[in-house]
């Protein structure tokens, strides 16, 4: 399935009553199969941004539209979450108690698919990450690094048109990271997947297409297109 365009119009977020204003008027768009770092400070909005894309969170203004779906506006916000974007975070957040090839199938429950299916599906995936001869191991017994391949392959359980990757590399060694971001890169090569990742490295952003800046609110393009703020 091919990447879905992301276009978020004067989005704004604020918490505990209006108290913390997160995001202001930001403003960005994402061609389809495109690569976007987003950098910035910490505390400046980076992870609500992508909380808000990935329909974790809804914004208190703006519009955000993935695809051809308006996403703040959505009804039925598990069915995206679960067949639109895919999320990988710092820490894997797999489930101890079952192994790489349970963990990957779990999107895929409760949707058509049967188990044989859902187990041929989460065995491709693993595989196409490096993890073969892992896919009957636990989480306890893999590296960091295999963990974090396991949670991209669960992330794209489903196909999705658009990857949220919030810091995947920042809980890994460098060699480690260098060679997650590369297996990110490649799938996006190779599936056409809008990828959108949130990092604190520049060494990192660099690798992205473009790179986007939020400071407070807006955002500023250090590479490509320019995004609108305010």
């Amino acid at each position: 399935m091919p990447g879905a365009d992301v276009v978020v119009e004067h989005v704004s977020k604020s918490f505990e009553g209006g108290r913390i204003r997160a995001l202001e008027d930001v403003s960005l768009r994402l061609a389809p199969g495109e690569f976007v770092a987003l950098t910035g400070p910490s505390g400046c909005g980076k992870s609500t941004l992508l909380n808000l894309i990935g329909a974790l969170d809804r914004p208190d203004g703006g519009s955000i539209q993935v695809g051809a779906r308006r996403v703040d506006r959505l009804g039925d916000l598990a069915a995206y979450r679960a067949h639109t974007v895919g999320f990988v975070f710092q820490f894997h957040n797999l489930i101890a108690t079952l192994t790489a090839l349970e963990n990957v199938q779990v999107p895929m429950l409760g949707n058509t698919r049967g188990r044989r299916d859902r187990e041929r599906r989460a065995g491709e995936l693993l595989a196409d990450v490096g993890l073969a001869a892992r896919v009957r191991s636990y989480p306890t017994t893999l590296s960091g690094g295999e963990r974090q391949r396991v949670a991209i392959a669960r992330a794209l359980a489903n196909d999705p048109e658009l990857l949220l990757a919030d810091e995947p590399t920042g809980a890994l060694d460098a060699d480690t990271g260098a060679q997650i971001l590369g297996l990110l890169r490649r799938l996006r090569d190779e599936r056409g997947t809008t990828l959108l990742m949130v990092t604190n490295d520049d060494s990192v952003a660099t690798q992205a297409d473009r790179v986007l800046r939020l400071r407070d609110g807006p955002l500023d393009a250090t590479r490509g297109e320019e995004p609108r703020s305010g």
